[in-house]
């Protein structure tokens, strides 16, 4: 019997693939599963810390500190309606409207980057380092800014890897499939997102 073939998404031609599978979106869900344990792992240590700690802070104020992380959080949902949007079009072959709306996505990945780097030098101005903490026990720093910290970089490094979609597919060198697995690690991304905003901000409101 003839081996299954699928296209691949950054070429022209079908290559082989086990199970009819692209081997690019099974290789994008396991690296999903396994971020997925590192992210929880990471929930779970920061309830244990908080639970544990009978000085935990509660620093965020609902006028700014919470107003901002809820702005974030809407930059961020909207980020994935506009992932949904290029992937849409991308199915329809409609490459300029994929365009359109995945750098639509990378200025909400961006803007949310710049709110949260600018949360993160408020709270260095207040004196919140790794091991230092002005309000309470010190290994809060360390907690928050290695969740959030990690989070972040997840963003930054989903932004690139959009900048990377859109010049592939200016350069016509990339399928629909392509930039749906795109869009698997950047939903993925706005997931997490939903567990960290109650559990840092909500629970340790004033």
């Amino acid at each position: 019997m003839d081996e299954p073939f699928i296209a691949n998404p950054y070429a022209t031609h079908a290559v082989p693939a086990p199970y009819a599978i692209p081997s690019r979106k099974t290789g994008m869900w396991l690296f999903i599963i396994s971020d997925s344990i590192t992210f929880g792992a990471m929930l779970i240590a920061y309830a244990f810390l908080r639970l544990g700690s009978p000085q935990w802070p509660h620093p965020f104020e609902f006028g700014s500190s919470i107003l901002n992380a809820t702005v974030m959080t809407i930059v961020l949902v909207t980020s994935s309606l506009s992932m949904v949007g290029a992937i849409t079009a991308a199915k329809r072959e409609d490459w300029g409207k994929t365009t359109l709306w995945l750098l639509a996505t990378v200025a909400l990945g961006v803007t949310f980057a710049i709110l949260h780097l600018r949360e993160w030098f408020g709270m260095f101005h207040e004196g919140v380092r790794l091991f230092q903490n002005p309000w309470g026990t010190p290994v809060f720093g360390a907690a928050f800014f290695g969740l959030t910290g990690l989070h972040i970089l997840h963003v930054t490094g989903g932004v690139i890897y959009l900048l990377v979609v859109v010049a592939l597919v200016q350069a016509k060198k990339i399928k629909a499939n392509g930039v749906e697995i795109a869009g698997l690690y950047w939903c993925f991304v706005d997931l997490v997102w939903m567990f960290i905003y109650p559990m840092v901000y909500l629970m340790s409101a004033k």
